[in-house]
């Protein structure tokens, strides 16, 4: 697993909208990419991850499919990530194998993510720890739980849930290894400016952010 912004997709149906700002995003320095639209047809999903997989493998990053395991099969991604209404992490693991990444969403819950430990998976993600434009929370996720789960998990964490980088700094410095965001990116003016300013929160040093643009 790497460190870094975590890009997930947002549901548009405009696939060379998609493509265009992932590749600003991957070229600026986004870690991992994953590919969610709820409401795609199956169609439409084959037709946006297949140009989402061509892009990663171009840049060289991870392409994570968001709960079909058979898509993910299908093009040979990278892996999957799964929640709480999902297969579960065991089924996911059979499935893909012990080469693929398998992700668990854990909410705010730790027996979740020592579940998913035992299962196989390959990371956890943690959240939500703010409001979110696109994720509706029922609940709030404690920061305090990075803390406790970096004491007995030995998985990489990833925090998700209304992430900026100014509301991701404090996650990041208790000792989350991604962070995942969606609307900060995508709607951003400047796409490749944000993941500038979410990777120098890894990077343990200030870096000059006013220059990202659009890749060529």
């Amino acid at each position: 697993m790497h460190q870094g912004l975590y890009l997930v997709t947002p549901d548009w149906d405009d696939t060379g909208r998609l493509v265009d700002i992932t590749r600003s995003a991957l070229h600026a320095g986004a870690a991992m990419l994953q590919y969610r639209h709820k409401g795609a047809s199956p169609a439409l999903r084959l037709e946006q991850a297949a140009a989402l997989l061509a892009l990663c493998r171009r840049y060289h990053r991870p392409l994570i499919i968001n709960d079909h395991v058979e898509l993910c099969l299908t093009l040979d991604a990278d892996g999957v990530h799964v929640g709480g209404t999902d297969v579960s992490v065991a089924q996911a693991r059979a499935t893909l194998g012990p080469g693929k990444i398998v992700g668990a969403s854990c909410y705010g819950d730790l027996a979740l993510a020592r579940a998913a430990q035992r299962e196989g998976a390959s990371y956890v993600a943690f959240g939500g720890f703010y409001p979110s434009r696109v994720k509706q929370y029922s609940f709030r996720t404690e920061p305090s739980i990075i803390d406790l789960a970096k004491a007995g998990i030995a998985l990489p964490l990833v925090v998700i849930g209304g992430m900026t980088p100014e509301n991701a700094a404090p996650l990041v410095a208790r000792g989350a290894d991604m962070v995942a965001a969606i609307s900060s990116v995508y709607a951003a003016p400047v796409p490749g400016a944000v993941v500038c300013e979410f990777d120098a929160l890894f990077a343990g040093r200030p870096k000059n952010c006013a220059n990202q643009g659009a890749a060529v």
